[in-house]
Protein backbone atom coordinates (compact mmCIF):
# COMPACT_ATOMS: atom_id res chain seq x y z
CA UNK A 1 0.00 0.00 0.00
CA UNK A 2 2.63 2.50 0.66
CA UNK A 3 4.12 2.06 -1.88
CA UNK A 4 1.21 2.67 -4.23
CA UNK A 5 -0.07 5.87 -2.61
CA UNK A 6 3.80 6.96 -3.29
CA UNK A 7 3.50 6.40 -6.68
CA UNK A 8 0.46 8.10 -6.65
CA UNK A 9 1.89 11.37 -5.40
CA UNK A 10 4.56 10.97 -7.52
CA UNK A 11 1.74 10.58 -10.57
CA UNK A 12 0.24 13.30 -9.10
CA UNK A 13 3.69 15.42 -9.22
CA UNK A 14 4.30 14.74 -12.32
CA UNK A 15 1.25 15.74 -14.16
CA UNK A 16 0.88 19.02 -12.95
CA UNK A 17 4.03 20.34 -14.93
CA UNK A 18 3.05 17.70 -17.88
CA UNK A 19 -0.24 19.41 -18.38
CA UNK A 20 1.11 23.21 -17.58
CA UNK A 21 3.28 22.47 -20.50
CA UNK A 22 0.46 20.98 -22.55
CA UNK A 23 -2.03 23.34 -22.10
CA UNK A 24 0.70 26.32 -23.82
CA UNK A 25 1.97 23.48 -26.55
CA UNK A 26 -2.30 23.70 -27.46
CA UNK A 27 -2.96 27.01 -27.01
CA UNK A 28 0.33 27.81 -29.06
CA UNK A 29 -0.83 25.33 -32.36
CA UNK A 30 -4.44 26.98 -31.76
CA UNK A 31 -3.06 30.44 -31.82
CA UNK A 32 -0.57 29.62 -35.06
CA UNK A 33 -3.38 27.10 -36.83
CA UNK A 34 -5.93 30.05 -37.31
CA UNK A 35 -3.42 32.71 -38.07
CA UNK A 36 -1.61 30.09 -40.66
CA UNK A 37 -5.50 29.51 -41.81
CA UNK A 38 -6.35 33.00 -42.27
CA UNK A 39 -3.14 33.82 -43.69
CA UNK A 40 -2.89 31.30 -46.42
CA UNK A 41 -6.28 31.82 -47.88
CA UNK A 42 -6.97 28.12 -49.50
CA UNK A 43 -3.69 26.85 -49.68
CA UNK A 44 0.39 26.67 -49.35
CA UNK A 45 2.81 25.01 -50.66
CA UNK A 46 6.24 25.39 -49.21
CA UNK A 47 9.44 23.58 -49.76
CA UNK A 48 9.57 20.55 -46.43
CA UNK A 49 5.24 21.41 -45.82
CA UNK A 50 1.96 22.11 -47.38
CA UNK A 51 -1.24 23.35 -45.68
CA UNK A 52 -4.67 24.06 -47.23
CA UNK A 53 -8.33 24.85 -46.11
CA UNK A 54 -11.36 23.13 -46.27
CA UNK A 55 -14.93 24.00 -44.68
CA UNK A 56 -16.95 20.89 -44.43
CA UNK A 57 -20.62 21.63 -43.51
CA UNK A 58 -21.98 18.75 -40.99
CA UNK A 59 -25.94 18.46 -39.88
CA UNK A 60 -25.73 18.14 -36.19
CA UNK A 61 -28.30 16.92 -33.98
CA UNK A 62 -29.50 19.10 -30.80
CA UNK A 63 -29.19 16.79 -27.32
CA UNK A 64 -30.72 16.92 -24.22
CA UNK A 65 -32.83 13.42 -24.97
CA UNK A 66 -33.23 12.21 -21.17
CA UNK A 67 -34.93 15.72 -20.54
CA UNK A 68 -37.05 15.56 -23.43
CA UNK A 69 -37.93 12.14 -22.74
CA UNK A 70 -38.93 13.10 -18.85
CA UNK A 71 -40.63 16.03 -20.19
CA UNK A 72 -42.57 14.13 -22.62
CA UNK A 73 -44.11 11.91 -19.74
CA UNK A 74 -45.66 15.23 -17.77
CA UNK A 75 -46.98 17.03 -20.88
CA UNK A 76 -47.33 14.47 -23.84
CA UNK A 77 -48.75 17.24 -26.04
CA UNK A 78 -45.98 19.45 -25.68
CA UNK A 79 -42.89 16.37 -25.51
CA UNK A 80 -44.29 15.76 -28.87
CA UNK A 81 -43.80 19.00 -30.65
CA UNK A 82 -40.53 19.30 -28.64
CA UNK A 83 -39.01 16.16 -29.10
CA UNK A 84 -39.88 16.97 -32.96
CA UNK A 85 -38.00 20.39 -32.52
CA UNK A 86 -34.64 18.64 -31.45
CA UNK A 87 -34.66 15.95 -33.51
CA UNK A 88 -34.84 18.82 -36.59
CA UNK A 89 -31.13 18.69 -37.45
CA UNK A 90 -29.18 22.20 -38.42
CA UNK A 91 -26.70 23.13 -39.95
CA UNK A 92 -23.01 23.57 -38.69
CA UNK A 93 -20.02 24.46 -41.06
CA UNK A 94 -16.19 23.84 -39.20
CA UNK A 95 -13.50 25.00 -40.99
CA UNK A 96 -10.46 22.97 -41.12
CA UNK A 97 -6.56 23.40 -41.70
CA UNK A 98 -5.20 20.39 -43.26
CA UNK A 99 -0.99 20.36 -42.68
CA UNK A 100 2.03 18.12 -43.28
CA UNK A 101 5.55 17.35 -44.18
CA UNK A 102 5.84 16.20 -47.74
CA UNK A 103 7.32 12.63 -48.62
CA UNK A 104 11.33 12.36 -47.53
CA UNK A 105 11.20 15.89 -45.46
CA UNK A 106 11.55 16.35 -41.47
CA UNK A 107 11.67 18.60 -39.06
CA UNK A 108 14.71 19.53 -37.80
CA UNK A 109 16.16 19.30 -34.06
CA UNK A 110 15.78 23.26 -34.24
CA UNK A 111 12.33 23.16 -35.15
CA UNK A 112 11.41 21.21 -32.09
CA UNK A 113 14.06 23.48 -29.87
CA UNK A 114 11.94 25.90 -30.72
CA UNK A 115 8.80 25.21 -29.85
CA UNK A 116 10.01 23.94 -26.66
CA UNK A 117 11.27 27.19 -25.64
CA UNK A 118 8.18 28.98 -26.72
CA UNK A 119 6.40 26.79 -24.06
CA UNK A 120 9.01 28.34 -21.38
CA UNK A 121 11.60 25.80 -21.33
CA UNK A 122 15.23 27.23 -21.18
CA UNK A 123 17.54 26.07 -24.06
CA UNK A 124 19.35 23.75 -21.92
CA UNK A 125 16.09 22.40 -20.66
CA UNK A 126 15.26 21.88 -24.01
CA UNK A 127 17.93 20.39 -24.97
CA UNK A 128 18.26 17.57 -22.73
CA UNK A 129 14.10 16.98 -23.04
CA UNK A 130 13.89 17.15 -26.56
CA UNK A 131 15.52 13.70 -27.11
CA UNK A 132 13.15 11.78 -25.22
CA UNK A 133 9.80 13.78 -26.38
CA UNK A 134 10.91 12.91 -29.81
CA UNK A 135 11.41 8.98 -29.11
CA UNK A 136 8.59 9.13 -26.80
CA UNK A 137 6.71 10.80 -29.64
CA UNK A 138 7.47 8.63 -32.40
CA UNK A 139 6.24 5.04 -30.11
CA UNK A 140 3.04 7.03 -29.41
CA UNK A 141 2.36 8.16 -33.01
CA UNK A 142 2.22 5.74 -35.58
CA UNK A 143 2.28 6.57 -39.70
CA UNK A 144 4.18 10.30 -38.48
CA UNK A 145 4.01 11.47 -42.08
CA UNK A 146 0.31 11.29 -41.99
CA UNK A 147 -1.52 14.45 -43.00
CA UNK A 148 -3.31 16.13 -40.22
CA UNK A 149 -6.33 18.72 -39.45
CA UNK A 150 -6.62 21.11 -36.94
CA UNK A 151 -10.67 23.05 -36.75
CA UNK A 152 -9.84 26.97 -36.91
CA UNK A 153 -13.44 27.83 -36.65
CA UNK A 154 -16.49 26.55 -36.63
CA UNK A 155 -19.86 28.70 -38.29
CA UNK A 156 -23.85 28.27 -38.03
Amino acid sequence: MENQIVKLIAEDRLQVPMSSLEQKVRKSKMSDAKSIAEMIGEKFDGNRVYAFVEEEDKDRARGMKEAVAEFEQEFPKYGAILKGKINEKRKLSEKYLYFGLYDGCKLTSEDYLGVLQNIGLTERAARELYPELLNLSRKLVKGKGEERSIIVGTYE
